[in-house]
């Protein structure tokens, strides 16, 4: 496809996973905030629209497409690989990277008092992050199966699948949020030149963790919930 000022960023990205390294390259938000255009994202951040554009159109031209096409995925597909792939992502890094941000500083924590800040909010992310996977696992995905069956399902406890999911995307945003001002005050996770080991793979491992938590915002923001918002309006409950 080729891409217009008009699109909506989230939108591109559900479409093809390939242009999530384009946005990403520019700092432009793909999860959290990709509700807005290309257009509208460029004149924030002070970037050439068609220069992105023409980006995004050299990497969608490649021969084949790399990665999965979550847009073509059943919604109970997507629910089941979401909690196999994201969430015990997330339950497992989350005491690895405590440990480390915790040690690096209580060790580094008078050169560098970014560290404490640091360590504080990622703490603050673990605790939401764990509560925010439990909802999405008992109360929001058990529905969006059910939804998925399309055959005599009752009318949820919450209304309407929106309720939760609005729910949801806030709490994203709370840790989109998060996350930008660990990269701001880690530099874009770079450490410094007196970095130990421990402090380089702390970075590390919180870089590849947030690059972990976009994909897993995106599917639920961009695919997911839209599937299960528009499957909901097709249904008569029981």
């Amino acid at each position: 496809m080729n891409f217009l000022k008009e699109n909506i960023v989230g939108e591109v990205v559900a479409k093809d996973y390939r242009t999530a390294s384009v946005f990403k390259s520019y700092g432009i938000d793909f999860c959290c905030k990709g509700n807005r255009s290309i257009e509208e994202v460029c004149e924030k951040n002070k970037l050439n629209a068609d220069v992105v554009i023409e980006e995004l159109n050299q990497t969608t031209r490649q021969t084949e497409k790399s990665g999965e096409d979550f847009q073509s995925w059943d919604m109970d597909l997507l629910a089941d690989y979401i909690e196999k792939k994201h969430h015990r992502y997330v339950e497992k890094k989350i005491p690895e990277l405590q440990a480390f941000l915790y040690k690096i500083a209580k060790v580094h924590g008078d050169r560098h008092p970014e560290l404490l800040e640091i360590e504080q909010l990622f703490r603050a992310s673990a605790q939401e992050l764990s509560m925010h996977m439990k909802k999405e696992e008992l109360i929001l995905f058990p529905f969006v199966r059910k939804l998925a069956a399309g055959n005599h399902v009752q009318k949820p406890a919450f209304g309407s699948v929106h309720n939760p999911i609005n729910m949801m995307m806030q709490e994203h945003d709370n840790e989109g949020e998060r996350f930008r001002k660990i990269a701001a005050l880690s530099e874009n996770y770079t450490p410094p030149e007196d970095a130990c080991t421990t402090y380089r793979v702390a970075f590390e491992m919180l870089r590849e963790f947030e690059d972990d938590l976009h994909q897993h915002i995106h599917l639920e923001n961009n695919i997911l919930f839209p599937k299960a918002m528009d499957a909901e309006k097709k249904l008569t409950f029981a």
